[in-house]
């Protein structure tokens, strides 16, 4: 009952980083371009956003801060969620493609067990993932609501360039981390 009750408050805290992006509440949304899905921010318009510290699921530690320079892509994933297991190929294929261009990706693991999270990850993602079962992480972002899966493409300067609210694809995804790893380069 107890992991019931902790699994409905978070589900009501996330719910709705990236239902907020195009949502009327969000200030720095209304600044940005949304298509379907999907937010892109001009990067005078884009929201800074702190790093993010916490253990993987391997348990090591990891800080962003650490990426500083780096296009850092975050997912928001579970592997209870049909619809992230069907993106991790396309996640894992565009990670693959954009590594060489100072991109990172991070998985952020909620309301999941760590076994299972472990598991959902083996043979499928090489990049790492954080354990957040409380969903703290996507309240750090200060942009509150996290549906899953969501992606954020967070720019070399640290912020939100590009939210997807949804499950994403390869053929959508790498354009944009591209895109934004283009930025500033010559």
């Amino acid at each position: 009952m107890r992991r019931l009750a902790a699994v409905l408050a978070t589900a009501a805290v996330t719910a709705g980083v990236l239902a907020g992006c195009g949502g009327e509440d969000s200030n720095w949304a209304k600044k940005c371009t949304t298509t379907g899905t999907v937010v892109e921010c001009a990067p005078d318009k884009r929201p800074t956003v702190e790093p993010i510290t916490g253990e993987l699921l391997d348990g090591t530690a990891y800080d962003m801060a650490q990426q500083k320079g780096k296009v850092v892509v975050v997912n928001f994933w579970g592997s209870w969620c049909a619809p992230c297991r069907a993106e991790a190929d396309d996640l894992e294929n565009t990670y693959q493609a954009t590594k060489d261009k100072d991109v990172s990706f991070l998985g952020v693991n909620s309301r999941d067990d760590r076994d299972a999270a472990r598991e959902f990850e083996r043979g499928r993602v090489t990049y790492p993932s954080l354990y957040d079962f409380p969903g703290k992480v996507g309240i750090q972002f200060d942009v509150t609501n996290v549906t899953m899966p969501a992606t954020l493409v967070i720019d070399r300067q640290g912020r939100i360039a590009v939210a997807l609210r949804g499950a994403t694809t390869e053929t959508q995804l790498k354009p944009l981390v591209e895109k934004v790893a283009a930025e500033g380069q010559g």
